[in-house]
């Protein structure tokens, strides 16, 4: 399988707002972006929110229940795919960072807590009074992008972020995260586990390139996701080598090698360790 296709607001050309804003209805969405169901990534923040219908919503390997009430928040470059009943439905936005935090100026998106780190977890799910309540807003952004009125870009990027400011209100107190004082920090270890994870697997490389020592660099890590810095580096790991995984004509050696581990043995250890299956299981069960 090919590396997965990742998709801009601009493939998306049904009832979009501009090209940084889209919104839509998720059946109407479903019609005419079929392509959807199968794993892709995105360079934009989506949201979800479903109002009927059952399903999966893998993400980044994970699996979700969909059902009336779920809502997923997902964050540029996650992988994902759906596996959907015929009567689904609900909304579904689109956005870049840019055209949000332009908007808001000194507010920026990545400051929510469900944004603030790629292993915050993307499901709420809400109850039939909360989702009433919640609802509301995604069917006025609906209404809004269908109009003619004068402002509407402005008036989507509102109420797009009063729902933010709800799923915030709900989101924190049941994912108990603190006061995101490390935000800044966390956001930078994670970007430079992107760039160096193949290479680089010890914490104190980047505590080093943070210029902050190890134990602070825990401190952070801990305070905001509740793992260590090496538990964050191995999650990176096994997050690439689920997705290289997906290429059939690698071999799983070729792989531990494409990841800097000259001992196949201590990598396939590691992921079965991690995962609770091997390597090749794991790939087995991909095609089943």
């Amino acid at each position: 399988m090919s590396k997965f296709p990742i998709y801009k607001i601009s493939n998306f050309n049904f009832t979009t707002v501009n090209s940084e804003l889209y919104v839509n209805t998720f059946k109407n969405h479903l019609k005419n972006h079929s392509f959807i169901e199968k794993p892709h990534r995105h360079n934009f923040y989506l949201l979800v929110l479903f109002t009927h219908g059952t399903g999966i919503h893998e993400i980044d390997f994970d699996r979700y229940e969909i059902k009336r009430g779920s809502m997923f928040m997902l964050q540029p470059g996650q992988i994902h795919n759906w596996k959907l009943s015929e009567d689904v439905d609900g909304y579904i936005i689109f956005y870049s960072q840019e055209t949000y935090n332009l908007h808001f100026g000194t507010k920026k998106i990545e400051d929510y807590s469900f944004y603030q780190s790629v292993k915050s977890k993307p499901e709420l799910v809400y109850d039939e009074e909360e989702l009433q309540d919640i609802e509301v807003y995604f069917n006025l952004m609906k209404k809004e992008s269908e109009s003619v009125k004068s402002k509407q870009k402005e008036a989507i990027l509102n109420l797009l972020d009063i729902i933010n400011i709800e799923i915030s209100r709900k989101y924190l107190p049941e994912n108990n995260h603190k006061t995101p004082i490390y935000n800044h920090k966390i956001n930078q270890f994670e970007e430079l586990i992107d760039v160096n994870f193949k290479s680089e697997k010890s914490p104190s490389f980047y505590a080093s390139k943070m210029s902050i020592t190890l134990k602070h660099l825990n401190r952070i890590c801990k305070t905001i996701l509740n793992k260590t810095a090496t538990e964050l580096i191995t999650a990176r790991v096994i997050l690439e080598t689920k997705r290289l995984l997906i290429d059939q004509n690698k071999s799983i050696s070729q792989i531990a090698d494409e990841l800097n581990y000259e001992n196949y043995s201590y990598f396939a250890k590691l992921f079965k360790k991690e995962t609770g299956t091997s390597p090749s299981e794991f790939r087995k069960n991909l095609s089943t």
